[in-house]
């Protein structure tokens, strides 16, 4: 079974998503906690589970549409760690990327 690690900026991003479901989703807040923690945990056991993404890196997308969420990850077989780069809402990750998608090159 693979180990998760998790970079110091992931905790500033939980916060974020937590701050949120406080504020819009109180009642539906601990199913979308629960499908994190299982999320995290099938990487324990299938850490190439992602999609990859770019520079070697992996992404997961947990849920759909508005109630979705994107982790960035990096699986080191050497040592047989996840390593959890970053967590956010889906539809703000598919913003960032179109926005980067679009920009005409030399920007």
């Amino acid at each position: 079974m693979s180990r998760i690690e998790l970079a110091p900026e992931v905790a500033h991003d939980f916060d974020r998503i937590l701050s949120h479901l406080a504020e819009y989703e109180v009642e539906d807040a601990p199913s979308r906690l629960h499908d994190i923690i299982t999320a995290i945990e099938v990487l324990e056991r299938n850490p190439l589970i992602g999609r990859p993404g770019s520079t070697g890196n992996r992404e997961l997308v947990i849920g759909r549409g508005a109630r979705g969420y994107v982790a960035l990850y990096r699986y080191v077989a050497a040592i047989d760690t996840v390593f959890i780069l970053a967590w956010s809402h889906a539809v703000s990750w598919l913003h960032a990327f179109i926005c980067k998608a679009t920009l005409p090159s030399g920007s």
